[in-house]
């Protein structure tokens, strides 16, 4: 799944997608998809993904207390 990270507009490919989906998870391995050259993998934090149309990633992916807020 490819999100984008708010920090710089780059797109990001997500590689752990259980690790995404988890509310108690803070951050996900993916990588930079910019440039010619296939990046390494790195950590992003959640915070900082966005869909690429700019929507933010649904709460329950975020917050594992979403529901009592």
């Amino acid at each position: 799944m490819f999100l984008k990270d708010e920090r710089n507009g780059d797109l990001v490919e997500v590689l752990d997608l259980e690790a995404l989906f988890d509310p108690f998870v803070t951050e996900v391995e993916g990588r930079y998809h910019a440039g010619e050259e296939l990046q390494d993998p790195q950590r992003f934090p959640k915070s900082v993904l966005l869909f690429p149309s700019g929507e933010a990633l649904p709460r329950c992916w975020r917050d594992h207390d979403y529901r009592r807020s």
